[in-house]
C-alpha cells in the first residue's frame, strides 16, 4: 500500500479512535440489538452468533435479538440491515455471500460499498469436501475416479447458488476435470441435513458447519481447503496436498452495519464481539467446530471486503456461474 493510500485510512482510525474518548458521545447501548442472520439456522453464521450472543450481550449490557432471515442468496436479510438508521442497534452477521454476491447477481437492491459500515471480522473456516458414509469412496482420488467413470451420476449439495461452497465445488470440477450435478440449498443448515439423511451423496460445506457431524461419522471428510491441515481434523488431507491447488477458499465472517453509524458506536461494538470470539474459555470450542478466529476489527475487514470481492468476481466469471 503506497503512503497516498495510507492517508485515508490512518485519518479514517484516526478519526476514529478519537470519536471513541468523546465525551460528549451518547451512551450505548440503551436498548436491545438486533443481529440478523441471512441464512437459516443450523449453518456456521448462526452457529457461530449463537456461540457469541451471551458474552457479546454481556459485554454491552444490553441483549442481542438474533433473526434469522434466509432467501436470495443471503440478499434478503442483508437489504433489511441497509435500509436500518445508521445507530448501531441493527447489524447483520454475513458469511463471504456478502463478497460473492456483487459478482454474481446483476443488481442488488443495496451498494455494499456504499450502505454498509464494517465493523469486525469474527472468524475464518477451510471449506470442506462430504460424502455419505454409503458413498463407494474413502478418498478424493477415489471419488474422481469414480466420477469420471460415471460422468454426471454424482450430485453435491451446497449452501445456494453462488454461496462459497458453490464455488469450491465449481473449481473441484474445472481442476479435477469431473462432472458432478450442483444441488443448490437455501442454506448450509438443509445441505447438511440431506448429505446426513443419504438423499445427496455429496456434499460442500463450511468446515465450521460440518464438524460435529465429521466427528459422529454421520458424514466422511474427503479433503479441505487451505494451506494446512485443520487444527481439529489432521487426518483430512487439502486438496493442495492432493495435487488440487486451484480447489482453493476460506469462508469467512463478520459483522457489519449501517453506513453512517457513528464510529465511537462501531467501535464498542467491535470491542465487545472481538472480546468475546478471542475469549481463551472459548478457543477449543471454536477450534473443534472448524472456526479460527480472528477479532480484525473494521479496517482488516473493509480491506478483506474489496480484496475478495475482486477476487471472487474474477472466479464467478470464470465458472460463468449464474444466479437461479
Amino acid at each position: 500500500m503506497t503512503t497516498l493510500a495510507r492517508r485515508p485510512l490512518l485519518g479514517l482510525l484516526g478519526a476514529a479512535a478519537l470519536a471513541g474518548t468523546a465525551a460528549a458521545q451518547p451512551a450505548f447501548p440503551t436498548r436491545p440489538i438486533r443481529v440478523v442472520i441471512p441464512f437459516g439456522p443450523g449453518g456456521g453464521t448462526d452457529n457461530l452468533i449463537r456461540m457469541l450472543e451471551p458474552h457479546v450481550s454481556r459485554a454491552l449490557g444490553q441483549p442481542l435479538i438474533i433473526e434469522n432471515r434466509p432467501g436470495a442468496a443471503s440478499v434478503v436479510g442483508t437489504e433489511m440491515v441497509a435500509r436500518a438508521e445508521p445507530d448501531g442497534y441493527t447489524l447483520v452477521a454475513l458469511d463471504s455471500s456478502f463478497v460473492i454476491n456483487p459478482g454474481l447477481l446483476p443488481s442488488l437492491p443495496y451498494d455494499p460499498a456504499r450502505d454498509f459500515a464494517p465493523v469486525t471480522i469474527l472468524a475464518h473456516a477451510p471449506v470442506v469436501l462430504l460424502a455419505h458414509p454409503s458413498l463407494p469412496a474413502t478418498t478424493l482420488p477415489q471419488l474422481i475416479a469414480l466420477a469420471k467413470a460415471r460422468p454426471g451420476a454424482f450430485a453435491y449439495a451446497s449452501g445456494g447458488n453462488g454461496a462459497p461452497t458453490h464455488l469450491v465445488g465449481e473449481m473441484l470440477k474445472a481442476e479435477a476435470g469431473i462432472d458432478l450435478t450442483h444441488l443448490p440449498y437455501r442454506g448450509t443448515g438443509p445441505a447438511m441435513n440431506d448429505i446426513i439423511a443419504g438423499h445427496v451423496p455429496l456434499g460442500v460445506n463450511g468446515l465450521s458447519a460440518s464438524a460435529v457431524h465429521i466427528t459422529s461419522g454421520r458424514v466422511r471428510a474427503l479433503a479441505v481447503t487451505g494451506d494446512a491441515r485443520a487444527e481439529a481434523f489432521p487426518d483430512v488431507p487439502t486438496f493442495k496436498e492432493l495435487g488440487l491447488p486451484g480447489v482453493d477458499l476460506y469462508t469467512h465472517w463478520g459483522v457489519l452495519t449501517r453506513a453512517g453509524t457513528p464510529p465511537a458506536v462501531i467501535d464498542r461494538l467491535a470491542t465487545a464481539f472481538n472480546e468475546a470470539v478471542l475469549r481463551p474459555d472459548l478457543k477449543q470450542r471454536l477450534n473443534d467446530l472448524g472456526f479460527v478466529p480472528a477479532g480484525a476489527g473494521a479496517a482488516r475487514y473493509a480491506e478483506t471486503i474489496a480484496r475478495e470481492t475482486a477476487r471472487f468476481t474474477a472466479v464467478i466469471r470464470a465458472a460463468n456461474i449464474r444466479p437461479d
